[in-house]
């Protein structure tokens, strides 16, 4: 039986996690606002210290470790933002750390990794791929830190929704990144144990949107990864997920898929409007509110995830360049 993760977890761990992570600034968009007709905030989660949310939940799941734990190590499989994260947390705490990547990993998220004194493994074509090698070294004494599918990862990621009832408790809406849902399952549990009228809405790319064809089946399935601006969107949910997919379909309200075009346009916007520097993945809240896709969205948070993109691919973006990634993958 699975553990149940509750508020209490989420205010242990913000006390674990003080002081290793930033209380990121929460900020209102005039022009989103304008354009929507309602008030909406940018929760600029994008300039925490790794660069993402995933910091969060990394440090919690190292500090949660016993010695015994510790003294082994951990690995995880990334597209990127966790792998960074982790690596961090494990070299703040003196933890061995090893990251399976798959080739579809941008070399920027790669040598980020790395400059956090990791090892990284690129393996294969998926997540999946890179999830054997993971497996593999589990099986040698290795402890597994997932990027999503563990209640203390999702415990750190929930801190965020305690942040933003503190710097918005009255909002209506909040718009959360959706990928294999540690993130949206962690804030929607806060957030609705504070006020069930709260909606959350997870937002996706329309290329390889894992978890929203999961529930469609109703259950965790395989769905293909592909390349895709919102490169830390990528990746399966996992055939055995424990928490987040039963978490997401009972807490989330709606889900959004946004395309190529729109993320690429949420990219311009955060940088020419909003004067932020945000990746694909962090960009996707944007251009579900950009592209009309929220109704109603009152008072509303929406989520900036990441930064870390690669700069040369921003500057193309951002000059206009139409840029089809699925033509360079």
């Amino acid at each position: 039986m699975t553990k149940r993760i509750t508020v209490q977890d989420s205010y242990a761990a913000r006390q674990r996690i003080s002081g290793k992570v930033r209380c990121t600034a929460l900020v209102r968009s005039d022009t989103l606002s304008d354009q929507s007709g309602a008030d909406v905030h940018l929760k600029l989660e994008h300039n925490q210290i790794t660069g993402s949310f995933k910091l969060r939940g990394a440090t919690n799941a190292v500090l949660s470790l016993t010695k015994e734990q510790r003294t082994k190590g951990v690995v995880g499989a990334s597209t990127g933002n966790h792998g960074r994260g982790l690596a961090y947390a494990a070299k703040q705490a003196g933890v061995r750390c090893i990251i399976c990547m798959s080739e579809l990993v941008p070399q920027n998220k790669v040598d980020g990794i790395k400059a956090q004194g990791a090892e990284v493994r690129i393996i294969g074509r998926s997540q999946d791929d890179a999830q054997e090698e993971v497996d593999r070294l589990v099986a040698e004494g290795m402890v597994m830190l997932p990027p999503f599918d563990h209640p203390d990862i999702i415990a750190g990621q929930s801190t965020l929704g305690l942040e933003m009832l503190e710097q918005m408790p009255d909002m209506d809406t909040a718009v959360i990144q959706l990928s294999g849902g540690g993130l949206i399952s962690g804030v929607a549990m806060v957030l609705k144990a504070a006020n069930p009228d709260i909606r959350v809405i997870g937002v996706t790319m329309e290329r390889g949107a894992a978890m929203y064809e999961c529930l469609n089946a109703g259950k965790p399935i395989f769905v293909e990864e592909v390349p895709t601006l919102a490169d830390s969107l990528g990746g399966g949910i996992g055939l055995d997920n424990q928490y987040t997919f039963n978490m997401v379909r009972d807490l989330v309200d709606d889900i959004v898929l946004v395309s190529e075009v729109e993320i690429a346009a949420a990219i311009r916007h955060a940088y020419w409007e909003e004067r932020q520097i945000i990746e694909g993945s962090g960009s996707v809240g944007i251009a579900a509110v950009l592209a009309g896709k929220i109704k109603t969205p009152g008072r509303c948070v929406v989520l900036t995830s990441g930064q870390n993109i690669d700069m040369k691919l921003h500057h193309r973006i951002i000059s206009g360049e139409d840029v089809d990634v699925t033509a360079e993958g």
